[in-house]
């Protein structure tokens, strides 16, 4: 069969349409799910994980991309790889964003079973009403019925460039919630690291804080201290404010008589502390400067209680060095 150029030109304007025509309905269907998946995701104590299969797989990698280059940091993790390790990337505190046309991709079962074991949020996109992925989700975004650009109905064409410009739609409303800027892209953007850089401490921050009062006796507060795993305790003041941690080090420079002691007998007075709406590369500067691990959030910054802490490990997690 030979194509004249009058031919490639039909094939691609009816490609085009039928795709533009696909966006239609689906700026036309979307509804309270889309609202609920914007809410999941600004709820989230951190990332986006992104994952899909196949062609899917793709449109969740430039999903992924566009979140963290927009102020939402996002991590796109490969459901096969997720099967063999990866799934420690998916932590609590985060949200899964799930892709699959069909919802029913064999290779994501690992992941959706991993966020209903610990409770991580799911956000499922499918284009099967009923389908395994949406009836697993919290969220469930059902894209409309509309066909595949190519004639024989099979490729996947129509259904990644809906799955595509959702994506966007997700991205461009969290920026414009986040009242993201063209400055913050100027000066947040070197190296596509910009979602990372503009992560507050609040997005990262732990809210379960290890905290004992100033009369509390050195054993238990050591019981505290393990059981939250930070290698820090914060010390409180009868009105609920900061007034120091004990670390590693201030242990070793207890270590006769420890157990004899109280917490405020062993620690650092006025510990250097940051605010839950500072940038996370800040609270990164501070513990590098400091050679520290961890930085009691205080709100506002160094005067009321504490609602929060941050690790060093939370940061590099999430991309933020």
């Amino acid at each position: 069969m030979t194509f004249s150029t009058t031919d490639f030109l039909a094939i691609g304007r009816r490609v085009i349409r039928r795709e533009s025509e696909a966006l239609d309905l689906l700026a036309d269907q979307l509804g309270d799910s889309f609202t609920a998946a914007v809410q999941a995701i600004l709820g989230a104590q951190g990332r986006v994980i992104v994952c899909g299969m196949g062609k899917s797989g793709h449109i969740a990698r430039k999903i992924a991309a566009t979140f963290a280059s927009t102020g939402t940091p996002a991590q796109f993790v490969h459901p096969g790889e997720a099967s063999h390790g990866d799934l420690g990337m998916v932590t609590e505190g985060d949200v899964a964003l799930v892709l699959s046309n069909s919802g029913e991709t064999p290779e994501l079962a690992d992941i959706i079973a991993h966020t209903r074991r610990f409770g991580i949020p799911l956000i499922g996109v499918a284009g099967r009403e009923g389908s395994t992925l949406l009836r697993q989700s919290d969220v469930a975004i059902l894209l409309p019925a509309a066909p595949e650009a190519c004639e024989t109905g099979i490729v996947p064409t129509t259904s990644t460039t809906m799955t595509l410009a959702l994506g966007d739609a997700l991205a461009v409303a969290l920026m414009e919630h986040r009242q993201f800027t063209p400055e913050h892209f100027r000066v947040f953007h070197p190296g596509g690291k910009l979602g990372a850089k503009l992560a507050t401490v609040r997005h990262l921050m732990h809210q379960d804080v290890p905290l004992v009062s100033e009369d509390t006796p050195m054993g238990e507060a050591l019981l505290v201290m393990s059981q939250k795993g930070f290698g820090v305790v914060g010390v409180t003041r009868a009105d609920g404010g900061l007034a120091g941690i004990v670390t590693d080090g201030d242990l070793r420079r207890h270590m006769r008589g420890l157990l004899d002691l109280t917490a405020a007998q062993v620690m650092t007075a006025n510990p250097r502390t940051i605010g839950p709406e500072a940038l996370a590369t800040r609270a990164v500067g501070i513990m590098q400067d400091r050679k520290i691990t961890a930085l009691f959030v205080v709100d506002p910054e160094g005067s009321a209680d504490v609602v929060g802490l941050i690790h060093i490990h939370d940061c590099l997690r999430a991309g933020v060095v």
